[in-house]
């Protein structure tokens, strides 16, 4: 039993590294015109997806809420929000899916869906946080950003999964 907390310990932290690494790494994006600021494609997705789909849905929560710290120290309290907010969110709706979909949508469908679900917890932040409606304009260019973003994590998720998967069996964690 040790051994396998111990497995499970490195197995999610460098499974949290990766999803960090890659979030850090977004932040060399440049500004995408007619986007709202601070808008990603969500490169990190990735990480978690995989997480859910081959660890468990608790390590994808765990990991989603370390990424929005990271966010809230290195980039202030309002991006740890809006992280946090569209990263739970978004978590959620892809543990239902790959929980109850029966593999309907695949890994592209179920980014698509995890990514406007991310969109929809930041504007309601945003909402919040602003107290304009205005924010809610952005929703037409989101939805477009989020189908090109999510088929992008997806497609990624899908090529990448055989390597991903290698992970799991060199740090001997069972399920």
């Amino acid at each position: 039993m040790k051994r396998n907390s111990a497995a499970r310990a490195a197995l999610l932290g460098i499974l949290t590294a990766e999803a960090l690494a890659l979030s850090f790494l977004e932040g060399f994006i440049p500004p995408i015109p007619g986007m709202p600021p601070g808008a990603k494609p969500g490169l990190s997705n990735i990480i978690t997806m995989f997480t859910v789909y081959s660890v468990g849905w608790h390590e994808a929560l765990i990991i989603t809420v370390l990424k929005a710290g990271f966010a809230a120290l290195t980039r202030g309290v309002t991006a740890g929000l809006m992280s946090l907010s569209g990263g739970v969110l978004s978590t959620a709706v892809l543990i239902l899916l790959a929980k109850f979909s029966k593999g309907r949508f695949g890994y592209l469908g179920i980014s698509v869906i995890c990514a406007v679900t991310h969109n929809f917890g930041q504007l309601i932040v945003s909402f919040i946080l602003l107290g304009s409606a205005a924010v809610f304009g952005y929703i037409p260019f989101l939805i477009i950003f989020a189908i090109i973003t999510g088929a992008v994590t997806g497609t990624v998720l899908k090529v990448t999964m055989p390597v991903l998967l290698k992970q799991i069996k060199f740090s001997s964690y069972k399920r």
